[in-house]
């Protein structure tokens, strides 16, 4: 089976995301999680955006063992400079060099020929070649770039000694078909050097950030640039935990996997969230708090007779202690009895039929019965039915 790297940017295109920047204790912290879980290449940052990014980035390539240490570097020497000289404690160390190859961004943003562009690639990739272990280099903007230039410019960075060609789609523009063939065309323009591996950069614009990554990942690339809850520029970046349990899910259709140890994404995703302060939605794949919880009757009675009739993978196989029966109106006998024997109410017969209409009429009063519902119905139903019941007070602040 194919081995996919996890080239993880949390660090660097994760702490892009307005709002996520991190001090350099909390990026230390999240670069040992990351290095836990088993990414290939973790992206510590970008060393020429100031100082207390360089000695930050600089004391992860020290301290954080296991990944290949990388960090960014715009294609100029002093970047590429910057760049190695935090880098320099790493056991492994890889410069990723990038500059855009669009017409749009040449003219308009760095108001450079093509020409100049070419040179710049291959000025600052052999230099990057001298001071690191390995080098990548990055067509900023590839999927609104002209073809025969974008192949061009990574034929520039082969012949200067770039291994690994990443293919970002910056602003989420292609489309899972297009971004293929896009990726066979580079592979092709670049059939006559020899150990250059293929890499892609999804953002997630169209929300098609994880569907473009693993349909370049079908179309042989060998990395996938991801971060960690998705998060990055704009609409953010390819996940990493939907990346890697869809490779892992799917092996029967792509064939791969990768070294990323998945019991431990819940854990990694709520510390990003913490440190970072961006809450994870509940609705979110793999991570979010809804990712295994069941709230419909039916579903609910399916997943407890035979997990795999709603759950595609387990909770534990990523980190969740267990999958989540919601009561509600929407629930059914079998939900409220197995959420009731969860808190150590175990009802049966009468006593549950009794519960039931007492949690119907609940659930029509709030979205979810929580455990007070929960244990304040269990007693109810237990009592005779002649005895009186209770009705739901409203809990009144203390004075």
């Amino acid at each position: 089976m194919r081995q996919i790297a996890i080239f993880d940017t949390t660090l660097r295109d994760g702490e892009q995301a307005p709002g996520a920047s991190l001090s350099p204790q909390a990026k230390f912290l999240v670069a040992k999680a990351l290095a836990d879980l088993g990414v290939d290449v973790l992206e510590a940052g970008f060393p020429a955006a100031s100082v207390g990014e360089a000695e930050a980035v600089a004391r992860i390539a020290r301290e954080v063992r296991g990944p290949t240490m990388a960090a960014l570097a715009r294609a100029n020497g002093p970047d590429v400079e910057t760049a190695a000289k935090s880098l320099s404690g790493a056991l492994r160390s890889r410069i990723h060099v990038f500059i855009a190859t669009s017409d749009r961004h040449l003219e308009r943003k760095l108001r450079i020929t093509r020409s100049d562009c070419l040179a710049r690639i291959t000025a600052s990739v052999a230099r990057a070649t001298e001071l690191a272990d390995e080098v990548e280099f990055s067509a900023e903007d590839a999927t609104r770039s002209d073809v025969d230039f974008l192949n061009a410019a990574y034929q520039a960075a082969a012949a200067a000694g770039a291994r690994t060609m990443n293919i970002p789609d910056t602003v989420g523009y292609s489309q899972p078909q297009e971004f293929a063939a896009l990726v066979l065309a580079v592979r092709a323009a670049l059939s006559s050097f020899q150990r250059v591996a293929f890499s892609v950069h999804c953002h997630n614009d169209l929300g098609l950030a994880v569907a473009n990554t693993l349909a370049a990942i079908d179309a042989g690339v060998d990395q996938a640039h991801v971060t960690m809850n998705g998060l990055g520029e704009r609409g953010g970046n390819a996940s990493l935990e939907e990346t890697v349990m869809a490779l892992r899910t799917r092996t029967d259709h792509y064939r791969a996997d990768t070294a990323v140890k998945a019991e431990r994404l819940v854990a990694t995703s709520r510390l990003v969230s913490e440190l970072t302060g961006i809450p994870v939605q509940p609705n979110k794949a793999v991570v979010g708090a809804n990712a295994f919880a069941h709230a419909s009757g039916i579903h609910q009675d399916g997943v407890l007779k035979d997990p795999g009739t709603y759950e595609i993978m387990t909770p534990q196989s990523v980190g969740w202690e267990a999958r989540r029966i919601v009561v509600s109106k929407l629930s059914g006998r079998r939900g409220l009895a197995a959420r009731l024997a969860e808190l150590g109410l175990p009802l049966d017969g009468e006593a549950l039929d009794r519960a039931y209409i007492l949690a119907m009429k609940r659930g029509d009063e709030v979205h979810e019965l929580d455990e007070r519902d929960l244990i304040a119905i269990a007693a109810e139903a237990r009592r005779s039915p002649k005895e009186p019941t209770f009705t739901f007070v409203p809990a009144t602040p203390a004075d």
